[in-house]
């Protein structure tokens, strides 16, 4: 096979529409336009969702604005000053929270942050911990036990 011999695939090239070649071409008179008015002209038509002055649909209609991240994590916030309210040395966690009504559910990761003060050393088990909060809990003579991050479910 030579350089010209190759042709398109059948189908594949279609003829150029004539327009303004006679009525009995199909596409005489108006060219396919229709009658007079804006969009029969030459050159751009109205630009999109233009409705001839009124109101466009899209002001019309109430619609919410911004942008809501399908990939945020959501965290319970937990006090260092709620952690103060537990016995010295004892182990905090999730589900030790939860049955103290300190957080509302399990599912949800949880964040410690430093707001309060701690005197006691404890074991702290969380999914995050801002820097602050580890320093006193450190300097507390406490432990912190960084938990797995939960798993995103990406949207479809």
């Amino acid at each position: 096979m030579r350089e010209n011999e190759l042709k398109p695939a059948p189908g594949s090239k279609k003829a150029k529409r004539r327009v303004g070649r006679g009525n009995a071409s199909g596409h005489g008179t108006y060219s396919g336009k229709g009658l007079k008015g804006q969009k029969a002209r030459s050159g751009a038509g109205p630009r999109r969702g233009f409705e001839g002055g009124q109101l466009a649909l899209i002001k019309r209609l109430p619609h919410k604005r911004g942008f809501k991240n399908p990939f945020r994590i959501e965290y319970q916030p937990v006090n260092l000053d709620k952690l103060s309210e537990f016995e010295s040395g004892s182990e905090v966690s999730p589900e030790i929270l939860r049955e103290r009504g300190i957080i509302k559910n399990i599912r949800k990761p949880v964040v410690i942050l430093s707001e309060g003060s701690l005197d006691q050393p404890l074991t702290v088990s969380a999914h995050r911990f801002s820097v602050a909060a580890k320093e006193k809990i450190i300097s507390a003579g406490g432990t912190i036990n960084e938990l797995e991050k939960p798993v995103i479910s990406r949207p479809r």
